[in-house]
């Protein structure tokens, strides 16, 4: 029996930033545990201009496909492009499915749904586009990319107070003409966040893995969020300010529990698969708040839905072989 499985990554060029590189360590440690469960794992760069692409797939005839990609040149508007030229080859592979990962990586499309569904989220606004919630001023808002995932694009000044929508138009117009990117504005939850790991149990849906809660000891003019300095540049305030918690006092216990049903119930709208997470704010009155859904979140050692794994006695080369088998689930 064959028992290659194939790691696809984005291909990561000399110049990237801390975020790219972060695939490559996850290649890395996902190999070594294919190899302990017996699989022969075999990595490749995700290049479909390379003419010779699909023929190195079909001659390594794979099982599956460990997928990786996090984007496409360099855009996460092409993250599901790896799932559906797989879907076309007929080959299976791990986490999300095209779709699943089209409508959660782009974050006004998986606002509605969640809308639709029910899941609390923050009102939206996004320039030149109708405005479709009723958006409160004089208030708070976040100014966020549309597609990026890893923070890319957040930083200190992407939390502003604003009196009125015109105010905010021009703010997030000043953001894309910066960033280069579509972008939006959020309603900005002043409270706690946390952070959902969802792991595929044995073709029975999803095991919601202990919550975490990333906590903020920021100078007081920061914004308490997870920007791009706090997730990746050691040594920043917002890096060395920032502290995962996976340890909560009993009166917590009410809100986790709505937190992990939330999750629940974002897994199974969104028809998830393999592994997931789920960030959540929670606001001053206890009311959470889902801010985005992951389809395929980093899974490095030491990272956080590793430290969830961990807390809930799932080892880590479990964890690889639960997101395997999920990839030939119905």
């Amino acid at each position: 029996m064959n028992r290659t499985v194939l790691i696809l990554h984005q291909p990561v060029p000399q110049d990237a930033g801390p975020d790219d590189w972060d695939v490559l360590d996850q290649v890395e440690a996902v190999e070594a545990e294919l190899k302990k469960l017996g699989y022969k794992p075999r990595a490749m760069p995700f290049d479909i201009n390379k003419k010779d692409f699909s023929t190195r797939i079909k001659k390594l005839h794979p099982m599956c496909v460990f997928n990786l990609v996090e984007c496409v040149h360099g855009d996460g508007r092409l993250i599901h492009l790896a799932c559906s030229y797989l879907d076309l080859m007929g080959i299976p592979y791990t986490g999300a499915g095209s779709d699943a990962m089209y409508l959660t990586s782009n974050k006004i499309l998986a606002k509605r749904w969640m809308r639709y569904a029910g899941i609390p989220t923050p009102e939206w606004v996004v320039p030149g586009k109708p405005v479709e919630c009723d958006l409160p001023f004089p208030s708070t808002y976040i100014l966020k990319a549309q597609w990026e995932d890893a923070s890319i694009g957040l930083d200190g000044e992407s939390v502003v107070e604003v009196s009125t929508l015109d105010e905010l138009l021009d703010l997030l117009r000043q953001k894309e003409q910066n960033l280069k990117k579509p972008c939006f504005a959020e309603h900005f939850i002043d409270g706690r966040e946390f952070n959902l790991a969802l792991l595929a149990s044995d073709g029975n849906g999803a095991q919601v893995l202990p919550p975490a809660e990333i906590t903020f000891d920021y100078a007081d003019h920061m914004p308490r969020i997870v920007d791009y300095k706090a997730k990746w540049i050691e040594g920043s305030p917002e890096y060395e300010g920032t502290e995962r918690v996976l340890d909560f006092p009993p009166e917590d216990a009410p809100l986790l529990r709505r937190l992990v049903d939330l999750a629940h119930k974002c897994w199974e709208c969104f028809d998830l698969k393999g592994y997931a997470r789920v960030d959540v704010r929670v606001d001053n009155e206890k009311n959470p708040w889902v801010l985005e859904i992951n389809a395929n979140p980093c899974i490095s050692p030491n990272g956080g839905f590793w430290a969830a794994s961990v807390k809930a006695g799932v080892p880590y080369c479990d964890m690889i072989a639960r997101i395997v088998n999920d990839a030939f689930s119905s």
